[in-house]
């Protein structure tokens, strides 16, 4: 498996092998020791899996937790292509503000490793694109805040040619400013210190 640093500060990409035959294909997204080797510990204690399906053209995101109590994910795309993006929000992170991009799908498997306080998002570009989410905690409605990826000061690369379908919370949800000033970002040091406790 190839680990890869990202330009966000703890954020980590994955592409583990893929073996083929006229059967179809096996992978295994996660591999404890490349994680371990990239980031120095195994995977968080997992306390929540999740998927979703979404059909080509729907944007989920930028989506974020409340911190505390946060949550580290591990994300791949075993089935469709979607354009994932990860974003920085950690007030005082080296890497506040930045995004990065990756192609995630089931051709590769790549996956993702998502430190706590780093947005999440994604266009789907084909039909019933699946997103897995491997989770540091469990769902908690209330704890669950989104950024517009949308927001024109991020930038973030939305490729041209799809019908955008959002959520109403996605739609609605603040630019980047707006959530700065609205005090509803983590900050960065009470995020590493969650993370940091999560394999305690």
């Amino acid at each position: 498996m190839q680990a890869r640093k990202l330009g966000i500060e703890g954020a980590l990409a994955f592409t583990p092998p893929v073996y083929r035959d006229d059967r179809g294909l096996f992978t295994s997204p996660y591999q404890d020791a490349p994680f371990t080797g990239a980031r120095g510990t195994s995977l968080f204690p997992v306390r929540d899996i999740s998927h979703n399906l979404s059909a080509r053209g729907v944007l989920r995101g930028i989506h974020y937790t409340t911190t505390p109590p946060g949550r580290a994910k591990y994300v791949y795309c075993p089935y469709g292509r979607v354009h994932d993006y990860l974003v920085d929000l950690r007030v005082g992170s080296p890497t506040f503000g930045r995004w990065e991009a990756a192609e995630l799908g089931g051709d590769d498997c790549r996956a993702l490793y998502i430190p706590v306080g780093v947005g999440h998002a994604f266009l789907s570009l084909e039909d019933d694109s699946m997103v897995v989410y491997v989770m540091s905690h469990g769902y908690v409605p209330e704890n669950e805040l989104a950024i517009s990826p949308l927001d024109p000061a991020l930038g973030l690369p939305i490729p041209d040619g799809y019908d955008l379908a959002q959520s109403e919370r996605d739609t609605a949800a603040p630019t980047l400013a707006e959530a700065l000033a609205q005090g509803l970002l983590p900050a960065y040091d009470t995020c590493r210190k969650v993370e940091a406790e999560l394999w305690q």
